[in-house]
């Protein structure tokens, strides 16, 4: 659906523009909806565009289209392989194995703050 009513998907966006990071969105569903309520968004036609040259992949829907995503690829077009997977669609083991740093939502916290660095950009969690 493109109910956006209550995305984590805004939230998120508009702390980390707020932080200052450009922030980029893809949805195969609620396009038109987003870019009326994020305005401040880069909105782009396919998962693979935006994974281009992207530091991090925040996954907040678990549309099958990002289950079936050819992760080798994505691998080959972000600038830094990290993924935050808000939905737990991925499996964590084969992520490291293609040289991805994945974060699972939930998946249970070791104790250790995460510090993801970017060229301008900072963020602690």
């Amino acid at each position: 659906t493109d109910d956006m009513r209550d995305a984590p998907s805004i939230d998120i966006a508009r702390s980390l523009v707020a932080a200052g990071a450009n922030v980029r969105a893809y949805d195969p569903v609620a396009m038109e909806v987003a870019r009326t309520i994020l305005p401040e968004v880069t909105l782009l036609p396919d998962a693979y565009t935006l994974a281009e040259g992207c530091d991090a992949l925040v996954i907040v829907t678990e549309w099958n289209e990002f289950k079936q995503l050819d992760l080798e690829r994505i691998h080959s077009l972000v600038r830094q392989p990290i993924i935050f997977d808000g939905r737990n669609i991925y499996n964590e083991e084969i992520l490291h194995e293609l040289g991805f740093q994945y974060h699972g939502v939930g998946r249970g916290y070791n104790g250790s703050k995460l510090t993801v660095e970017v060229e301008s950009f900072r963020v602690e969690i």
